[in-house]
């Protein structure tokens, strides 16, 4: 990224950038949500994973690097750029970066989701629909390692797809499969 494009670039963290500065598209959100999934990714990558051309990926990946969000990661030359996201200032402990990684994650979930609120009429009638669910569960500390560990797994199978397009079912497209399991804190008086 060039220093003019990063002395332009708006200030916050990337989340909060992301609805700053850019329209709402859904090739974007989910370039930002592979990118905080796997860390870097080349346009061929991605086009791999979310099932766009090369060319479409590799353009918003630079308007997402056009407005600070993103930056061209560390590579040994070649003509395959890698990017990933980028934070405003170095982490000088190892517990910083997750936190802004749970943080940014979380937003591209929400903000995933409210895009497909606001615009499901706009998808073919057998995808208008979604599978969103909630439950409490009373659970130990192990338990609740368990049930994430089976439900990581159930997504295992699914995942492998990602590495082989060829291998999905005709008809299939990207779907959030989101979980977050996290103890309920009861207040006390």
């Amino acid at each position: 990224m060039s220093d003019e494009n990063r002395q332009s670039a708006p200030a916050g963290p990337p989340s909060q950038r992301a609805r700053q500065s850019l329209p709402d598209h859904p090739v974007r959100v989910a370039l930002l949500d592979l990118l905080a999934e796997v860390g870097t990714v080349t346009s061929t990558q991605a086009a791999a994973r979310l099932g766009h051309s090369s060319g479409l990926c590799s353009f918003h990946l630079r308007q997402l690097a056009r407005h600070g969000l993103i930056e061209e990661a560390p590579h040994k030359g070649g003509r395959a750029r890698p990017w990933r996201l980028r934070w405003e200032s170095p982490q000088p402990s190892g517990q910083e970066a997750p936190e802004q990684f749970d943080a940014l994650a979380r937003g591209l979930e929400d903000e995933s989701y409210r895009h497909w609120l606001a615009h499901r009429d706009q998808a073919p009638a057998e995808w208008q629909h979604d599978e969103s669910f909630s439950a409490v569960v009373h659970l130990t500390p192990a338990e609740m390692t368990e049930l994430a560990a089976s439900i990581r797994l159930l997504l295992a199978g699914y995942r492998e797809r990602d590495q082989r397009p060829a291998a999905r079912p005709a008809g299939t497209v990207a779907v959030a499969a989101v979980t977050r399991l996290f103890p309920l804190l009861t207040e006390r008086p």
